[in-house]
């Protein structure tokens, strides 16, 4: 099994900053994508940004240029810095990563998700 946790939501102003971070732990072979995504009261998950293993970055158009993504493969962590929140940022955080396990006759690949983060930018 693997697990995901999360850290570093919050409470801050618009226009302030945070960071969020996760940890993967278990049966890890190698980690593939990994991602942040967040959730809204009543609206769907959405997917806010991707880093691939050799660290290309994808961005949501809704945070593209204020978000960044990174991971750091020895500690099998991804983090997210934002900056210039906005109330529109308001939601709970999941850290998820597409991991490879198994093994080698047997190879697997899953997605595991992190219990979220409360993140909470007022006006």
């Amino acid at each position: 099994q693997v697990q995901l946790v999360e850290s570093g939501g919050g409470l801050v102003e618009a226009g302030g900053s945070l960071r969020l971070s996760c940890t993967a732990s278990g049966m890890i072979f190698s980690i593939n994508d990994m991602r942040w995504h967040r959730q809204a009261p009543g609206k769907q998950r959405e997917l806010v940004a991707r880093i691939t293993s050799d660290g290309t970055t994808h961005y949501a158009d809704s945070v593209r240029g204020r978000f960044t993504i990174s991971r750091d493969n020895a500690k099998n962590a991804v983090y997210l810095q934002m900056t210039s929140l906005k109330p529109d940022d308001t939601a709970v955080y999941y850290c998820a990563a597409n991991v490879s396990s198994g093994t080698a006759l047997f190879p697997k690949r899953s997605d595991y998700w992190g219990q979220g983060t409360q993140v909470t930018a007022s006006s």
